[in-house]
């Protein structure tokens, strides 16, 4: 767990305070000045807390102000700044810490994620043709002629009265856009080790789902029946966001950015990210935590194809890119700890 500067875990408090009060013995001056030693850090510790608590609450009612002002955050750079300003108001009694965690860390980390935005929005108009009619033989194929995406609209979406669950499935699509970084951020407070395993996986996903884009672009549902190749389908969180009011935000969705490639469909990194969400957190997580990956995995691999943005062999697809991430960092993890464990000699053996 991070701490702030000179903040020291109470089992080794409580372990200096004990050989201080054996050092000091019966001297009554030694007493006093132990005593006054430890409430001074107690009282230190408790400033620093109340430091940190008041800092996020304000950052808490900064942000929801924002957000209330402008719409939810879509934007990778912004929610990225976002991240790094609640950090900033949690780590405020250890500013030479979080100065350093940033420029060694989280610059990287996103430094690679802006590439990826970059490079997918410049390799829109990709050297291969996009995808159409093999996702969906796919998905005929795998529920008896019927088009999952389709059928279920057919049944559950009238954009002229939209229910519960739409603005429910809205709001699991939205996570995509601030859960990985919300996530990272909680690591990298708790456990620095875990965060850069973690920041690993989801760059290894990533990079993996970016060389599928180039070499198999592929049309999703709803650009499929704009195209007239498919069944009647609409994107429901476009009309959620009509519906909620929020403007800019709308216009953001409706009019997309110099980032988005339409055709980078499969495999469906929105899958991706919760499914490697659930494999992180399943190995050392309790029950409770594993049911939570786990529901959210399922939630956003059925919203996406209610939606129209995926087919379910996109989300289907999205699960092995996450399991095979998962599995080649583990290995490339493993084979680097047992270089290490040998030694440089190894290498001349």
């Amino acid at each position: 767990m991070r701490r702030a500067a000179g903040e020291l875990p109470a089992t080794h408090e409580r372990a200096g305070a004990a050989g201080q009060s054996a050092a000091v013995g019966s001297d009554p001056r030694a007493h006093d000045a132990l005593a006054r030693e430890l409430d001074e850090a107690a009282t230190g510790a408790r400033r620093r807390r109340r430091l940190t608590a008041a800092a996020l609450a304000a950052f808490v009612a900064v942000s929801g102000v924002v957000v209330a002002l402008n719409g939810v955050f879509l934007s990778r750079d912004i929610v990225f700044l976002w991240v790094l300003a609640g950090l900033f108001a949690v780590s405020l009694s250890d500013i030479s810490g979080y100065v350093r965690g940033v420029l060694t860390d989280w610059l990287p980390f996103f430094g690679m994620l802006f590439l990826y935005d970059l490079l997918r929005g410049t390799l829109a108009d990709s050297l291969f043709t996009p995808h159409t009619f093999p996702q969906i033989r796919a998905d005929e194929l795998l529920f008896g002629g019927e088009v999952p995406t389709v059928w279920l609209q057919e049944r559950l979406f009238d954009p002229a009265s939209l229910a519960w669950y739409d603005f429910l499935a809205w709001a699991v699509y939205l996570t995509h856009f601030f859960a990985v970084f919300l996530i990272a951020a909680y690591l990298w407070r708790r456990a620095r080790p875990r965060f850069l395993r973690f920041r690993n996986l989801i760059l290894a996903v990533t990079a993996a789902a970016f060389v599928t884009y180039v070499a198999f672009p592929a049309v999703p549902p709803w650009l499929a029946t704009e195209n007239g190749d498919l069944g009647a389908t609409q994107r429901v969180v476009g009309a959620v966001w009509s519906e909620v009011g929020v403007g800019t935000a709308a216009a953001i969705w409706e009019k997309g950015s110099t980032f988005a490639n339409e055709v980078a469909a499969i495999p469906s990194l929105h899958t991706a990210y919760p499914v490697m969400i659930l494999l992180f957190f399943w190995p050392t997580g309790s029950a409770r935590v594993r049911a939570l990956c786990l529901t959210y995995a399922l939630a956003m691999s059925l919203t996406l194809v209610y939606t129209a943005e995926h087919y379910v062999i996109d989300v289907i697809l999205g699960w092995v890119w996450a399991l095979g991430a998962y599995w080649a960092v583990g290995q490339i993890s493993s084979r680097w700890r047992s270089r290490a464990r040998a030694g440089p000699d190894a290498d001349l053996a």
